[in-house]
């Protein structure tokens, strides 16, 4: 069976009396090269243990358990659990975990079933889970790397180079711990409903030490989120309304970075970010 072929795909969806969730996000693979692709670009082998968020019907998780030495595939659907059942039975180093990921201990079930194994994600992902679940993977210490499928517009956002246009406080976030590369695009027409939009695969290494070294983190990441919060605004008034200091005040500090009065969140880099930091500690 070709688990991205569409005839097959269909008779083994009908088999089960599987129906489409829109609030799931499902959108399956129908191009057989796409979860090679991902596979091999993710770097698995045998010395790694996998997690993959959503499998589907196992296209990915077909490709992955091919070459790592195991893979931990969580699914929140549960009618999908004998399709899985099915594609998955000549992979006994593939184990299906049924449950929602942002409410599970990942901590807990990556010790559990890898130990001392290295870990890496891997995941075709719902659009609509895209930021929580990435949050949850850099959160996770025991994560080194993960590659992942999402919408192209997010995928070249957390790439982006801080004090560029293309970024975000999410991007500054991910990128203060993992060093993000987008891989390439994936058009609507290899899945099956096809979406609106193009997808993406970007690749994230866990970095050995953050961009810039800063004695107070948590200002450090309100600073990020505040500079985007009022984005067309300058980064004082913008930092004025998140922080609930004085406009003078923070001026004053944005001279003594060295950038203009005027400038706009967006423009700053880590490095920007981390005098901003030092200066404004109470």
């Amino acid at each position: 069976m070709n688990l991205c072929d569409l005839n097959d795909l269909r008779n083994l969806l009908g088999r089960h009396g599987f129906r489409f969730s829109k609030s799931m996000g499902q959108n399956f693979l129908i191009d057989p090269a796409v979860p090679q692709e991902i596979a091999d670009a993710s770097g698995a082998s045998p010395k790694w243990g996998v997690l993959e968020i959503g499998p589907g019907v196992g296209p990915l998780t077909v490709e992955l358990a091919s070459r790592a030495g195991k893979v931990i595939s969580v699914e929140l659907d549960k009618s999908l659990m004998p399709v899985l059942a099915e594609t998955l039975a000549e992979f006994p180093n593939a184990e299906i975990v049924p449950g929602d990921v942002m409410k599970l201990d990942l901590d807990g079930l990556l010790q559990e079933k890898f130990g001392d194994r290295p870990v890496m994600a891997c995941a075709n992902l719902p659009y609509n889970i895209t930021t929580p679940v990435l949050t949850k993977f850099v959160e996770t210490k025991a994560i080194r790397q993960f590659t992942v499928m999402i919408q192209r517009e997010v995928a070249q956002r957390i790439c982006a180079a801080p004090g560029t246009s293309g970024g975000s406080s999410f991007s500054l976030f991910l990128q203060y711990y993992m060093e993000p590369e987008y891989l390439f695009p994936v058009p609507p027409e290899k899945f099956y409903p096809a979406p609106k939009v193009t997808s993406a695969v970007v690749r994230c290494v866990r970095r050995e030490k953050p961009p810039v070294e800063v004695e107070n983190e948590e200002l450090l990441f309100r600073l990020m989120r505040g500079a985007f919060a009022l984005r067309r605004k300058t980064l004082a008034n913008s930092l004025a309304s998140a922080l609930g200091r004085s406009k003078e005040e923070l001026l004053a500090a944005i001279r003594a970075a060295g950038l203009a009065e005027t400038v706009r969140g967006e423009q700053l880099t880590f490095a920007d970010f981390a005098a901003l930091c030092e200066i404004l500690q109470d």
